[in-house]
C-alpha cells in the first residue's frame, strides 16, 4: 500500500489539481504531509471538489494554463518538485467532439510543456504523466487492453490522449533515459467517488437530475467499462512514484484497472446506485451521439505483479462510498473531514 511517509516533506507538483482526480490526490498527500503546489486553470464548477474540501489553504495554488510555456517553466523552478503528477487535461469524450483542436492542444501539447519545463530540473525528480485507458487502438475486437498493445483513438481525446503516450515516451528516450528524471505514464479506468461533477459521466449526471427531481436519461446503458472508486488508481499513481526512486526499470506505462468482475455494463451500475437510493430515478434513451466504444477493459497484471498494486473495493463498495460522499455533501456536512475518512477506510481495507 502507499507508504505515508515517503511523502512526508516531499515537495510535489500536481497539474490539474482543481479537478476532480487532482483535488482527491492533492488531499490524500496533504494528509500524508506533503508540501504540495497546484498549477491549474479555475474549477469549472459551482461545487467543485477543490471548493469543498477547502484545498486552497492547505496546498500551494497557481491558477494558470498548463500551455503557458513560460509561467509553467516558472512554476517548475520555483517549486523545484521532488514528485510531479500531470493530471492537467481536457478529460471528456464528447467535448473533445465539439473542441477537437483546444482538446489536443490541452492534452498534447500541455503534456509536452510539462516535460520540455522539467528539463530544467537539476535533482532527483519521478513524474508521473496521468493519460486514459482510451489511449488504446478499440476496434472492439480486443477483451482486455494490456500496456504493449498499439495505441490509437476513434475520436478525438481518445486520440490525444495516444498523442501523450508517444509524447511521454519520446521525451523519456530523448532527454530522461538515463538522467535523475524518471518518466513514467499511468492509464486507468473510468473512476467514480464524490465531488465529481463533469459533464457527460454517468455519476455526476446522475447527482445533478436527483438535485433537479427528474430521471437520469441513460444514452449506452450496455456499454462496458472498467469502473473504480478515484482511490483504485491515485493509489496506484502514488505507489508508482515511490517505485521509480528505486527501480529505474518501473520508468515505463502502467494500467491501473479494476478487477475483471467489476468490468460491468452502465446498467449494472444504475441499478447499484439505485439500490442505495431508490429516489434516484433513470430511463434510456436512443442517442444519435457520436461514437463511442462499447467495451473497454484493462489488463492490470503488471501493476499487480511488479508493484504490488491490488484493487481494494469492489465496485458495490465503490458505488456505495460514492453515493455516502454525495449524501454527505446533500447533508451539509464537514467534507474535508469525510474525505479523509473515506481516505483512511480505503487504506485499511484488506
Amino acid at each position: 500500500m502507499v507508504n505515508p511517509a515517503a511523502w512526508s516533506g516531499k515537495k510535489v507538483l500536481v497539474t490539474g489539481h482543481t479537478g476532480f482526480k487532482g483535488s482527491w490526490l492533492c488531499h490524500w498527500l496533504a494528509d500524508m504531509g506533503a508540501e504540495v503546489t497546484g498549477y491549474a486553470l479555475l474549477p469549472t464548477s459551482a461545487h467543485a471538489l477543490f471548493d469543498c474540501i477547502d484545498l486552497n489553504d492547505r496546498v500551494s495554488s497557481i491558477i494558470a494554463d498548463i500551455n503557458d510555456e513560460k509561467r509553467l517553466s516558472e512554476v517548475v523552478r520555483e517549486c523545484s518538485p521532488d514528485v510531479v503528477f500531470h493530471l492537467a487535461a481536457q478529460s471528456l469524450v464528447r467535448l473533445g467532439y465539439q473542441n477537437p483542436v483546444e482538446t489536443f492542444t490541452t492534452n498534447v501539447v500541455g503534456t509536452a510543456n510539462v516535460l520540455n519545463a522539467l528539463q530544467a530540473v537539476d535533482h532527483a525528480c519521478d513524474v508521473v504523466i496521468i493519460t486514459s485507458d482510451k489511449c488504446y487502438l478499440n476496434t472492439g475486437e480486443a477483451d482486455f487492453f494490456a500496456e504493449d498493445d498499439p495505441l490509437g483513438g476513434y475520436d478525438p481525446y481518445s486520440a490525444s490522449k495516444a498523442c501523450a503516450e508517444i509524447v511521454t515516451a519520446s521525451f523519456r528516450q530523448s532527454y530522461f533515459e538515463k538522467g535523475q528524471i524518471g518518466v513514467s505514464s499511468a492509464r486507468a479506468g473510468n473512476v467514480i467517488g464524490g465531488g465529481d461533477w463533469a459533464d457527460d459521466r454517468l455519476i455526476p449526471d446522475m447527482i445533478r437530475a436527483w438535485g433537479d427531481n427528474k430521471p437520469l436519461k441513460v444514452r449506452n446503458p450496455g456499454a462496458v467499462r472498467p469502473w473504480q472508486h478515484v482511490l483504485e488508481p491515485l493509489s496506484g499513481y502514488l505507489m508508482l512514484a515511490e517505485k521509480m526512486r528505486i527501480d529505474p526499470e518501473s520508468r515505463r506505462a502502467w494500467n491501473f484497472g479494476p478487477r475483471d468482475e467489476d468490468m460491468i455494463p452502465v446498467m449494472e451500475v444504475l441499478k447499484k446506485v439505485q439500490a442505495t437510493c431508490p429516489e434516484i430515478e433513470f430511463e434510456c434513451t436512443s442517442d444519435n451521439g457520436p461514437h463511442e466504444a462499447a467495451i473497454l477493459k484493462l489488463d492490470s497484471t503488471r501493476a499487480r505483479r511488479d508493484l504490488g498494486w491490488e484493487p481494494r473495493w469492489c465496485v458495490d463498495d465503490a458505488v456505495n462510498e460514492t453515493m455516502a460522499w454525495y449524501r454527505a455533501w446533500r447533508a451539509g456536512n464537514d467534507m474535508v473531514e469525510l474525505t479523509s475518512a473515506q481516505i483512511s477506510r480505503y487504506c485499511e481495507s484488506p
